[in-house]
């Protein structure tokens, strides 16, 4: 019997939400199945109006948050309790989400590093001193500044990394000490729940977080709307996050939204670096990253060579049961998903474009599919296509690639492959995105550096550890004579 089914066989079929730490059961239940074969991977309860009331209670009557060497503590031991749990995390997500065991680990890897980076920066004071003599004819006095924790976060999380877009809400509020309400994506829960029991596990005081599902009216919607939240963060797709900002009121937002990232390869780029990126770019995480390449702009002059080094390369990502160790792609989300992508395949080539590779469905697995000639006007290429298409576009020049990739209405991430300095520095300046990528899958980050997109990628609002926890914060000034 393999380790995977082993930790399968130990999974609870009915999990809880959590309010303050306490576990609560009700009538209303929402099921989750493995998107490989339908199965079911558990169940859990929808919260009630008033126990939604009873967290918000709690969290805000939490007298203070812990000391900033109790954060500290709280964020490693939630670090090494997740590390010696690495195989319990990935199967969960695997059963949850259809990734296949690659992606599931290296995304526990990376929740690690959130943790750890939230370590450190718990314990660094972001504080400033203004010496008042410093103007003409100042007093003596100094002005100090200090950053206070929000009263209260709420915070919804999407599907496609069930555990770290989770840790990226969790970790910088556990460490700037707010108290949190997390909503976590509806079809992939569980990862949420279990993260959460490790971190009451690791100490953190059961006030500063609750985590639950519920009604779309009647509790997520309604706790966006609740004045006594300071903070809605949110990422997802831009339909709903537009959604929250006309009912969320005053108060502060940041909402992390879909792409549309280009990567370009211009004639002078290494096309072996170019295949590589591209395949990774396109098919990690079956597609489903909101930086991941979704618009291939390659010049004329290398595109011949450059699409048969990528159809080559991408033959190498292995299809089949995400279980298998050997599997590089499981599943998207869920079956009426990859009927989407599919159908937006069968456009895109009733339009004149050509599949290379893939484009077979069967149920929601869809194998990483290169497209070739894609019109500009596809509807692959113009919205958001979350899963493992890779749709190519000829470019006459520099000037008509950096034009097609500011096309979109969305503008979260890039990335550009070239030797050419000149042109890798227009490329930077002249995208509209919030992040360029020289020689690099557009999705290149650290869990610390800042994150996030303009446009309909997002309102300009960086997330990462340290501008989490900035925006988490107020900055109270004060002065002394001095």
């Amino acid at each position: 019997m393999s380790q995977a089914t082993n930790i399968t066989d130990q999974l609870p079929l009915a999990w809880p939400s959590y309010i303050a730490g306490e576990p609560v059961q009700s009538d209303d239940t929402l099921e989750v199945r493995y998107p490989w074969d339908g199965s079911l991977t558990g169940t859990l309860p929808k919260i009630t109006p008033e126990q939604l009331e009873k967290a918000i209670v709690t969290a805000l009557g939490q007298a203070q948050p812990p000391t900033k060497n109790e954060r500290y503590e709280i964020l490693m031991r939630a670090r090494e309790l997740l590390a010696k749990r690495t195989d319990e995390f990935a199967n969960l997500i695997r059963l949850e989400a259809g990734l296949c065991m690659r992606e599931t680990r290296y995304e526990v890897g990376r929740a690690q590093e959130v943790f750890k980076f939230a370590a450190a920066e718990a314990l660094r004071d972001d504080e400033s001193i203004f010496s008042c003599d410093a103007a003409k004819n100042g007093p003596a006095r100094k002005i100090f500044t200090m950053r206070e924790p929000l009263g209260l976060v709420a915070a919804i999380t999407p599907f496609n990394h069930p555990l770290n877009q989770v840790a990226h809400k969790l970790a910088p509020a556990i460490a700037a000490g707010v108290p949190v309400l997390l909503k976590p994506s509806s079809k992939t829960p569980l990862t949420a729940i279990r993260l959460t029991e490790l971190l009451y596990e690791a100490g953190l005081p059961p006030a500063m977080l609750s985590t639950f599902v519920g009604d779309r009216k009647t509790i997520t919607e309604a706790l966006v709307r609740d004045p006594r939240v300071d903070l809605v963060t949110f990422t997802g797709g831009t339909g709903p996050g537009k959604h929250l900002t006309t009912i969320a009121g005053y108060k502060k937002l940041c909402l992390e939204l879909g792409g549309n990232a280009p990567l370009i390869v211009l004639r002078d780029a290494d096309l072996d670096l170019a295949a590589t990126l591209a395949t990774e770019g396109s098919f990690r995480n079956s597609g489903q990253r909101c930086t991941a390449v979704k618009r291939i702009l390659v010049e004329e002059a290398v595109l011949d060579e450059f699409t048969t080094r990528f159809v080559a390369k991408a033959g190498e990502f292995t299809v089949g049961d995400p279980a298998d160790e050997a599997t590089l792609i499981g599943t998207v989300i869920d079956e009426p998903a990859a009927i989407e992508l599919e159908d937006r395949v069968n456009k895109a080539v009733a339009a004149g474009a050509e599949v290379l590779l893939g484009g077979n469905r069967n149920g929601a697995q869809l194998e990483p599919t290169i497209i070739a000639n894609v019109p500009r006007d596809a509807e692959m290429v113009c919205e958001e296509s979350f899963g493992p298409l890779a749709p190519i576009m000829p470019v006459r020049d520099l000037d008509d690639a950096i034009a097609l990739a500011n096309s979109s209405d969305f503008g979260l991430s890039s990335g550009v492959v070239t030797n050419d300095m000149a042109a890798a520095i227009r490329v930077v300046k002249e995208l509209k995105t919030g992040a360029v990528n020289v020689n690099q899958v557009p999705g290149f980050r650290m869990e610390c550096s800042p994150f996030g997109g303009v446009k309909d990628s997002g309102l300009g609002i960086k997330e990462g550890v340290i501008e989490a926890m900035k925006f988490m914060t107020t900055t109270k000034t004060f002065s002394l004579p001095w």
